[in-house]
């Protein structure tokens, strides 16, 4: 290891040699002024504007934006006699008296006291309305803070109303037609298989969400895990001292009656935040699958027809407590914790039916299987960050800890019965506990420098350690008791660790910029299933990013950008274990999955800030994917890794505006994917589809009255051996604000006309089966919020170290 990882750090650092180098030659020499903007307490004055002029006739050479230190800079300044002039919001202008500069020196401007403008004493409050969706540069952003999704929606409900963001049957996350999406919070990768995060998302509370921000191609900087981009959630900030919060309940009725509760509170005093948040909720859901199959033998045909229905009661309770303390004017340590204690009882009801035609009962079975679960989570992430000048270079430090402690407890009783309906004999009785640990460890390091005022450099570092641990114990009743059950019983260790480094130069043009980045990563990794022979692996892997954008006119852009990336197994895939709906029909995991590597390339256009269209392509080697297959009278599901897969994608989004009170806007998004794969269970995959999804969503405005509606369509799609049919559904609501918006009351309707399902067929790979599911889609929702306190308040977003590896968290 230590060969590698020196082969990564002088690899990184001939680069950084040679990116600097280049960069470089573009600057000009000439004078560079720096200095900062204070208000009357000495704290900084952050995003204000700052003006350079001729002291002769008022001229303005440069402008520019104070950072959130305060700090602003000139570069390349001619020999002259020059003014200083700030602005901003709520203060009075303030100048630097006239000063000279000579040939290619440096001035350090005194400190510029700005003071609160005695006209903002009795502001007028000026609203400003976002749009649901904006189209940045290299992101496309929800803006769900006004909206009326963010108040009794949870944030898988908002996410799936999302441009180009599908959700799947079971809470697979797809963006653009891709799946393989890595989702964070508040730039905090959250380190959850796709039903923990659903869980997560399901109890965050929509009212705490500023926006959604969908980014397709990531530049080095992050982690390279996630074939179809980040999704990354933005939780409320805050602006001035004070104390804030907001508390919100929620009553809902789908199926069952369901309620949530959350408050969250920020204070700020000095040089003092300290933030938090408290969520509890209740959440009972039904489901009814109806899955037909016909198994071949021969030339003799065997029908099994199974009904499920699956009520599910989830309780959940989640906190975060998190501090920020400026030790200096250039030094901030801070320090977030949170958790979960969550809980799941699952109820199956299985009914099969066994004959030789559809039609005919030739033996039956009855499957009732009872499963309580808990989920315990702890993390931790302690952080330190420096600005080292003015001027915005700055150093960042990470240490993370993270602990999963799932359990499960579950029981299956199967009876068997004679055409005739009489019992056939004694019933099947079985049951196991599932513990699970998983500890994640990380530390990381980031370094921004500007080496002018247009080229700004990056590196950073990440070191991580995880270990899983599940144990499996089953057992079997004999009639006299249960007794171990060997055949089952298992335990699988799994470790891994990361070492990663990363370099980023970006260089801003009059009309565009140029970022170039690299980032390597070395792992290693053992799964031991306990009595087998441990499966090691060790993989070194580069990745490279490219995004360029491009300014036409006032009205025209262009973007590019190309990135490579990964996706390993989360950890849940790689457990060996076997899981049984029935006799007949089980999943289990599968310890030599490989992980999957894809180029994604982007072409974008961006007309009049407002209507965006891209044009994306990606290609997929070893696609990890899952699978059904049906061996002899039995169907199992697990994980395979195929050949390779193509995706094309072209999306294209556009605001509009029928009236004051009326906006809303479309979402397309069309993609044609191809996949293929030989020799899987005895046949090949050679399969495409072309598919689309289309979005719209109204938003009516009336006084302190708001409606919105929302369609969402998508088509008929091939995905692996799968026929997944159409889903459709229509969402509807409505609120109003009292007490100067500090309360809010909303009623809506989630999948109006009962419309939304979720089918699936398959006819490949010896497969011939139909599944039919039902669930809650259609969920009346009354919700009231309270904001109370300052609601200008500020705590600092942080991204943590712990990020790819918790997403792959499993249980």
């Amino acid at each position: 290891m230590k060969t590698i990882s020196t082969y990564i750090y002088y690899t990184l650092l001939l680069m950084a040699a040679g990116f600097t180098t280049a960069f470089a030659q573009v600057t000009q020499p000439g004078t560079h002024i720096s200095g900062k903007l204070i208000n009357e307490k000495g704290a900084a004055v952050d995003y204000a504007t700052v003006s350079l002029l001729k002291s002769t006739d008022s001229t303005v050479v440069k402008g520019t934006l104070t950072n959130d230190a305060g700090a602003y800079a000139f570069d390349n300044i001619k020999p002259g006699s020059y003014i200083i002039k700030a602005t901003n919001v709520g203060y009075d202008k303030a100048f630097i008296a006239p000063f000279i500069i000579t040939d290619n020196n440096v001035f350090a401007a005194p400190d510029l006291k700005m003071n609160t403008s005695v006209k903002a004493l009795s502001a007028v409050t000026v609203t400003a309305i976002k749009p649901l969706i904006e189209r940045k540069i290299d992101r496309t952003v929800m803006n769900v803070d006004g909206s009326i999704l963010s108040t009794g929606n949870n944030a898988m409900e908002i996410l799936e109303r999302a441009p180009g963001v599908t959700v799947d049957k079971d809470d697979n996350i797809s963006l653009k037609g891709k799946q393989g999406v890595t989702v964070m919070i508040n730039d905090k990768l959250t380190y959850l298989s796709s039903s923990q995060l659903a869980t997560l998302l399901r109890s965050t509370d929509g009212s705490t969400i500023q926006s959604i921000e969908i980014i397709t191609n990531p530049s080095a900087k992050y982690d390279a895990a996630g074939n179809s981009g980040i999704i990354n959630i933005k939780i409320k900030k805050n602006k001035q001292n004070g104390t804030n919060g907001s508390l919100t309940a929620a009553v809902s009725h789908a199926s069952s009656f369901r309620n949530s509760q959350n408050l969250n509170i920020n204070h700020k005093e000095g040089n003092l935040n300290v933030f938090g948040s408290l969520s509890h909720g209740d959440y009972p859901s039904s489901r009814v699958i109806d899955i037909n199959r016909k198994i071949t033998e021969g030339d003799t045909y065997t029908y099994f027809t199974q009904e499920t229905r699956m009520p599910q009661k989830f309780h959940y309770n989640d906190f975060r407590l998190g501090a920020d303390l400026d030790l200096s004017e250039k030094n901030t340590i801070g320090f977030v914790v949170s958790g979960t204690a969550n809980s799941e009882h699952d109820l199956n009801y299985n009914r099969t039916n066994i004959g030789s035609t559809p039609n005919t009962v030739d033996s039956a079975l009855n499957t009732n299987s009872d499963i309580h679960q808990t989920f315990r989570n702890f993390a931790a992430n302690l952080n330190d960050r420096w600005k080292l000048d003015t001027l915005g270079q700055t150093l960042s430090v990470d240490l993370d800890y993270s602990r999963f402690t799932n359990n499960s407890d579950a029981s299956y009783a199967t009876d068997y019965f004679l055409p005739d309906g009489s019992i056939q004999h004694a019933p099947e009785l079985l049951r196991n506990q599932t513990p699970s640990v998983i500890d994640i460890r990380s530390a990381k390091i980031d370094y921004a420098k500007p080496i002018s005022k247009s080229v700004k450099f990056e590196a950073g570092a990440k070191f991580s350690d995880v270990k899983t641990d599940n144990d499996l114990r089953a057992q079997i009743y004999n009639g006299a008791g249960f007794v171990n059950d060997t055949t089952r019983s298992n335990r699988f260790i799994y470790t891994e660790k990361i070492t990663a480094g990363y370099l980023n130069l970006n260089k801003q043009y009059k009309s565009g910029s140029v970022q170039l980045g690299l980032r390597a990563e070395y792992t290693q990794s053992n799964g031991n299933l306990i009595g087998s022979t441990p499966v090691d692996r060790s993989y070194l892997n580069f990745f490279p990013s490219v995004f360029v954008n491009q300014t036409l006119d006032s009205k025209n852009e262009m973007t590019f950008s190309y990135s490579r990336r990964i996706d390993r197994p989360n950890y849940s895939q790689l457990n060996p274990f076997v899981y049984y709906l029935d006799p007949y029909t089980f999943s289990e995991g599968n310890s030599f999955l490989k992980p999957q590597y894809t180029n994604n390339f982007e072409l974008g256009y961006v007309y009049n800030k407002t209507i965006d269209v891209s044009l994306g392509y990606s290609h997929t080697t070893d696609v990890n994917m899952e699978i059904i297959l049906t061996q002899g009278n039995k169907s199992f599901q697990t994980n395979l890794n195929l050949a390779n897969q193509t995706n094309y994608n072209i999306n294209i989004f556009a605001p509009y505006t029928i009236a004051k009170w009326w906006t809303g806007s479309a979402n397309f998004n069309g993609f044609h994917g191809t996949l293929k794969a030989d020799n899987i269970n005895g046949g090949n995959i050679d399969n495409q589809s072309t598919a689309f999804v289309f979005k719209t969503t109204q938003t009516f405005i009336f006084g302190t009255v708001k409606g919105e509606t929302s369609l969402n369509y998508e088509s008929p799609v091939t995905y692996g051996i799968y026929d997944i049919h159409a889903r459709k559904g229509i969402d509807a609501a409505v609120s109003k604000t009292f007490d100067d918006k500090k309360f809010n009351v909303k009623f809506g309707v989630d999948d109006v006309f009962n419309m939304r399902r979720n089918d699936i067929d398959s006819y490949e790979l010896g497969n011939n089966f139909n599944i039919r599911q039902k669930g809650d889609s259609r969920v009346y929702r009354i919700t009231a919020t309270y904001n109370f306190g300052n609601s200008k308040i500020k705590h600092h977003d942080h991204r943590t170290g712990a990020e790819e590896e918790s997403g792959r968290a499993g249980h």
